[in-house]
């Protein structure tokens, strides 16, 4: 391994040019300093129209404030919570795609990449450095981008799998000792664990699980003590996975891919789930083009994806991207996952969502508020929960579809809802049997 020669933050950030396409490695590993360094050169007017693209990013995202407009255009593959009201306000913007896809926006030519700036694990003696937390649409970038900045970061843990990349793909290197962003996540309350006990009922032994981050993984994880030979195939995990792992339940035995091995391609949690997975072979971290491709997630039987929804309609369409017109997330990885699932030997596509706002208003609507991104399809849709119960609309007419959701809203709307189905489907909805 050739000698390694470390610069500031600020000497590597000089080959950013106006016009540049800069990709940042995200999640809990944005490399705050580059950012900082970058946004440093901005202030001193040497930049301007610079692309910044990434996944969703936790921490500060000063390239997105409103000094910065005409200098740096953050177009994002998702929106974060420290990117939310910069894309509403138009000062952030956002890429429709979808998740397994955010690899081949480089790979195939459609979006441009000059400049990766990422976080690594310290060299090993092979000369191999690991993405530690996030791989995603990161390794497109590094193996494409014209120069590849990385911040050698003692805290990025030492992950396997397409993680793993030579030193001799990087071409400026720099040091930071920040500690990643940890995310922590409050025990489920009633309604959560509701929910989490439905979902749980519909996870088989043997199943392959996928499900994201927040309250509801966590209570469904919660409520799997007792099953056996689970195993994991994700685009992300969080703490909520580490006791099933410590008691055996989570073991991958019975997986077709990757067997005996956790698969994710980002994660976001404590300090615990990040050394989890530091030197741990049961783990591969994976480019997102593998995670999450549809035909690779069906190989395995009994799949189980659990996704989340801020709105569903009485035919079962899934608004998860947006309220209305102002973004709040992005497609993501809900379509693969929920095809994949569905074309698992057994398999079981769930989404899962509180009956209600905390405002009280219904998340299930007779119609999708307008300007509400379809996210998945009613074509695509299988299960449905919330704390009022779970209903299958796969196969199911759009009249028996609408008295089926009905039946998992929450009771105070339900008058209401029924009575706009009727008036979309006439008398003869009445008399729809289930």
């Amino acid at each position: 391994m050739s000698e390694i020669k470390i610069v500031s933050a600020d000497e590597a950030v000089k080959v950013i040019k106006s016009g540049d396409h800069v990709h940042l490695s995200s999640v809990a590993s944005a490399p705050q300093c580059l950012i900082q360094a970058m946004c440093r050169r901005a202030d001193n007017g040497e930049l301007k129209d610079v692309y910044i693209h990434h996944l969703h990013t936790e921490g500060p995202a000063p390239y997105a404030d409103e000094k910065y407009a005409g200098i740096f255009y953050s177009n994002q593959f998702f929106v974060g919570s420290n990117l939310r009201k910069q894309t509403q306000t138009g000062y952030a913007d956002y890429i429709p795609i979808f998740l397994s896809e955010t690899q081949k926006l480089y790979r195939c030519g459609a979006l441009p990449i000059d400049v990766a700036m990422i976080q690594v694990s310290p060299p090993d003696k092979h000369g191999y450095v690991s993405l530690g937390t996030s791989v995603d649409a990161t390794l497109a970038a590094v193996e494409l981008a014209k120069t590849v900045i990385a911040v050698i970061n003692p805290n990025v843990p030492r992950s396997f799998g397409d993680a793993m990349i030579r030193t001799s793909m990087i071409d400026i290197w720099c040091e930071d000792n920040t500690p990643l962003v940890e995310a922590l996540f409050k025990e489920p309350n009633e309604v959560e664990t509701k929910i989490g006990k439905y979902c749980a009922s519909l996870i088989e032994d043997g199943s392959c699980l996928q499900m994201g981050i927040g309250a509801i993984p966590n209570a469904v994880l919660a409520q799997l003590g007792n099953h056996k030979n689970l195993g994991i195939h994700t685009e992300m995990f969080a703490d909520g996975v580490l006791p099933l792992v410590e008691k055996g339940v989570i073991n991958g035995e019975n997986k077709k891919t990757d067997k005996g091995m956790m698969v994710s391609t980002f994660l976001m949690g404590s300090q615990t789930v990040y050394d989890f997975i530091n030197d741990n072979p049961g783990v591969r971290m994976m480019d997102v083009g593998y995670t999450n491709d549809p035909y690779i997630i069906s190989q395995n039987e009994k799949f189980v994806a659990i996704n989340s929804a801020l709105q569903v309609d009485l035919t079962g369409q899934v608004c998860a991207d947006s309220l209305g017109t102002k973004h709040y997330s992005g497609v993501g990885g809900q379509i693969d996952f929920i095809y994949g699932s569905s074309l698992s030997k057994g398999g079981k596509a769930i989404v899962a969502m509180p009956a209600v706002t905390n405002k009280g208003l219904s998340k299930i609507a007779p119609v999708l508020n307008p300007g509400a991104g379809v996210v998945t399809t009613r074509a695509h849709m299988h299960y449905l929960v919330t704390e009022y119960g779970v209903v299958d609309l796969y196969g199911k007419s759009l009249q028996e579809r609408a008295k089926l959701v009905i039946s998992v809203a929450a009771p105070e709307h339900r008058e209401e809802l029924d009575r706009a189905a009727f008036e979309r489907f006439g008398p003869h909805y009445n008399y729809v049997k289930l």
